[in-house]
């Protein structure tokens, strides 16, 4: 069995702007994923009509390896829509430190009750993973086909 490669270096997010987007565009999952994540440059399109939507590329030190985007649903409800990382910077860790990230970033609101997350049935990985941070299955949605998730902060 390979050893799972951690990476090095500094994880950030910053801010996506006019000097960043092209970057965060460009970035992708793998072919077998892509039916579990929207594209980027969509996320972006729809963060330009949507000011309240908060956009974040993930950084590994000074170059952009993953997108974030949430949605403040109401004073006291966040929304991940979008969490990505490139196919070429999976499962080294990064994801996790970002989500860590994120996770904070978001909890600053002191009238926030809760953040929700939703995926795929047929992604377990994403299950997993989010449970890993604290988010519970609560419910299903029938419009989108994708199970709710949620922590309470």
């Amino acid at each position: 069995m390979e050893a799972k490669k951690e990476f090095e270096g500094l994880v950030s997010l910053r801010p996506v702007t006019h000097l960043n987007y092209e970057a965060i565009c460009d970035l992708d999952v793998s072919k077998e994923q892509q039916d579990f994540v929207a594209c980027n440059m969509w996320s972006l399109v729809e963060s330009h009509y949507n000011a309240h939507y908060q956009t974040r590329g993930i950084y590994l030190d000074n170059e952009p390896v993953g997108f974030f985007m949430w949605v403040p649903e109401s004073k006291c409800h966040v929304s991940i829509w979008r969490f990505m990382i490139d196919k070429k910077f999976q499962t080294q860790g990064i994801g996790r430190q970002a989500m860590r990230l994120a996770i904070d970033e978001i909890k600053r609101d002191e009238e926030l009750a809760f953040i929700e997350i939703c995926y795929c049935p047929k992604n377990t990985l994403a299950k997993d993973f989010y449970a890993s941070f604290g988010f519970e299955e609560y419910g299903f949605d029938e419009e989108d086909g994708e199970y709710l998730a949620k922590l309470t902060v």
